[in-house]
């Protein structure tokens, strides 16, 4: 008999992964699921800095996630990862079945950001952004997708953008690994639909955490301006939006993400759902 003092939640019990999980929509994703009721989020990070990106996430703020999530009630292993390695992943997802026992909600989250006008995009960057903000996403889902198939269940949500889209100047590396994140969703529910797994993508606009308060972000939707403040970073981001707001919250991405995991989007799979505050009414269809 259910208690009414302690209602069920919406994933408790769960198992649940997500990847890039340091800081920002990561973060905010763990703890969502353990508030939810997750039993285990297990968790992982880079955790170190690469050249040609913003700030990215420490060691220190990877142990603060599990020890945050800890807090909420739910276990939590954080792993030094790196997602272009498929056999990082691989030994990561492995190691969470093997101490919870199996793997329901999969969410890939790991990515950078950088830019360059695209005659002066050097290679390099090109191939670290396709590496890991799609490449990271199909070698996660790889190393866990199995697990659910024998299972016969599972979720799986993977972090596009608003930038996957459509065109975004500056940022063709980013846009182009983003909108193969949601081809690579949609093929991917297609083939796993039948076993009882979806697979769907979260299109954030921008999102108020590192990667968009940044010099290099507010250079490129303020280049007239020398030294643009988060005040003039507001009104040009305000504009791209239908309502009016500069920026969305980790905690709105984490509530999409929440859904499409959860028993009430059973029947929901392939689908690239936008959080963008209206910049999708942009998009053709």
């Amino acid at each position: 008999m259910s208690d009414p003092t302690h209602p069920p939640r919406r994933f408790d019990g769960a198992v649940v992964l997500v990847t890039g999980a340091a800081k920002g929509q990561g973060r905010s994703h763990a703890l969502g699921f353990a508030r939810e009721g997750a039993a285990a989020v297990v968790i992982c990070d880079l955790a170190e800095q690469l050249d040609t990106a913003g700030r990215m996430g420490t060691r220190e703020e990877l142990e603060e996630t599990a020890a945050l999530v800890r807090e909420q009630g739910a276990v939590c292993d954080a792993t030094v990862v790196d997602v272009r390695d498929d056999a990082q992943v691989k030994s990561w997802a492995d190691s969470a079945v093997h101490r919870h026992g199996h793997i329901d909600v999969l969410v890939c989250n790991a990515g950078i950001a950088s830019y360059a006008p695209y005659d002066e995009l050097p290679l390099s960057w090109w191939h670290e952004m396709i590496d890991i903000n799609l490449g990271g996403v199909a070698h996660a889902m790889r190393a866990v997708v199995p697990h659910l198939v024998r299972a016969g269940r599972g979720r799986v949500v993977a972090t596009s953008s608003a930038a996957g889209r459509e065109g975004v100047p500056n940022c063709v590396h980013y846009a182009a690994a983003k909108w193969g994140v949601i081809g690579l969703v949609k093929s991917a529910a297609l083939e796993l639909g039948p076993i009882g797994i979806t697979v769907n993508a979260v299109c954030p606009m921008s999102v108020d955490t590192d990667m968009c308060h940044n010099d290099a972000t507010y250079k490129l939707f303020m280049p007239d301006i020398a030294e643009p403040t988060r005040e003039d970073a507001a009104k040009a981001f305000t504009v791209l939006n239908a309502m009016d707001v500069p920026w969305i919250d980790p905690a709105d991405v984490t509530e999409a993400v929440l859904f499409l995991a959860s028993p009430a989007a059973r029947y929901i799979t392939g689908v690239a759902l936008d959080v963008a505050a209206g910049w999708n009414a942009l998009h053709s269809a």
